[in-house]
């Protein structure tokens, strides 16, 4: 049996809901806690970026972020990526005396 999975921003029947609907709870929440506003967008571009920083590959966030082509997570994430890069080259410079 499969079960469906459950949306961060959803109705009560764990269905998407509108992106205005969304947008709208957010900016409530920003100003009511002095927040910085961030879009629903923002949310998925954060989560994608700290899912990169714990190390997962880019198979795993084009999987998690259900885009069909490996090309669209790199192409909209490649920054993202080559941050990593760097991180990864100078741990490995530090580590061997470089």
């Amino acid at each position: 049996m499969h079960y469906k999975q459950q949306l961060i921003f959803s109705n009560l029947q764990n269905d998407y809901l509108q992106p205005t609907i969304t947008r709208k709870y957010i900016k409530q929440v920003c100003e009511k806690y002095e927040l910085k506003e961030i879009t629903t967008h923002g949310f998925r571009h954060t989560h994608c970026s700290l899912f990169f920083e714990s190390g997962a590959t880019i198979k795993e966030v084009q999987e998690r972020l259900r885009h069909s082509d490996v090309q669209t997570t790199v192409n909209i994430y490649a920054h993202v990526t080559q941050d990593n890069k760097e991180k990864t080259a100078k741990l490995f410079a530090n580590h061997v005396g470089i």
